[in-house]
């Protein structure tokens, strides 16, 4: 359930699952007043993919409740369903085949497999067995998952299309807590790493790109911002600075710099 493909001629694609988007911000469909406004945020974040909780959201599940296909159709955005809410992988991966079935055979797919209810911080262990089932089964699996950056070796070897470590406690706000750890997944990485949960404000998110993630999947942080539909927006454009930044090097650090910026030749006297 993809929405129209973009031109095979996008500048700098981010390729996920053998399709590429033009945008590299992802952002949650859920904690918004109501649909509308969920819509609005999508829209003004220019997201293309689009992330439901299948366990909260309703995209058909109940004929007679309002659902979110109304406003956010497939024809309009790629469907990210996920298995938030889920603690075991037995759960995980029924929570997914569901969705596949109410999307009409829809592979790509957020795996999440939680560890406690206060934190929110992954099960690793029992990811990693509905990773193995998962991708068995067909499904493009995108993965959250902890900073470790075994356990991101271990998930992209079993074959899911993208890895995203968290960058702290989801809903938490904290920013990126562990760069170092970040950095060293991104580097042995071979398939896309995007920053899942944490991200707070716009900065958060341009860090992430300078570090050389993909993109950043997000939904917290628009949603209960005072003007969600204002943060969207700052939102993508931190996201396409970061990716600027990354693509462009930076200078190195020093700490000091005895050169001055202008020329010391040809003054005016």
């Amino acid at each position: 359930m993809n929405a129209p493909l973009e031109s095979p001629t996008i500048a700098d694609p981010l390729v996920i699952g053998g399709i590429a988007y033009r945008s590299r911000l992802l952002v949650g469909t859920g904690k918004y007043r109501d649909f509308a406004q969920t819509r609005e945020a999508l829209v003004a974040a220019r997201a293309q993919i689009v992330t439901v909780a299948i366990r909260r959201t309703n995209i058909g599940q109940d004929a007679n409740a309002p659902s979110l296909l109304e406003h956010v159709p497939p024809t309009e955005f790629t469907y990210l369903p996920n298995s938030a809410g889920c603690y075991t992988a037995d759960d995980a991966v029924r929570t997914l085949k569901l969705a596949r079935e109410l999307l009409d055979g829809h592979a790509l797919t957020k795996l999440e497999v939680l560890g406690y209810s206060n934190t929110l911080y992954p099960n690793v262990r029992e990811t990693l067995k509905a990773a193995e089932r998962l991708v068995a089964d067909g499904f493009q699996v995108m993965v959250y998952t902890s900073d470790d950056p075994i356990i991101a070796h271990e998930l992209e070897q079993i074959g899911c299309v993208a890895i995203m470590p968290l960058a702290s406690l989801i809903g938490s706000g904290m920013g990126i807590l562990n760069p170092w750890n970040l950095q060293l997944i991104i580097a042995q990485a071979k398939v896309p790493v995007l920053v899942d949960a944490g991200v707070g404000t716009a900065s958060d998110a341009t860090i992430a790109m300078e570090l050389g993630c993909s993109g950043v999947l997000m939904n917290t942080g628009i949603a209960l911002a005072k003007d969600p539909i204002r943060m969207a927006r700052a939102m993508r454009l931190a996201v396409e600075a970061g990716r600027d930044a990354f693509l462009a090097g930076r200078m190195p650090r020093k700490l000091y710099a005895a050169s001055p910026s202008s020329p010391t030749t040809g003054l005016i006297s």
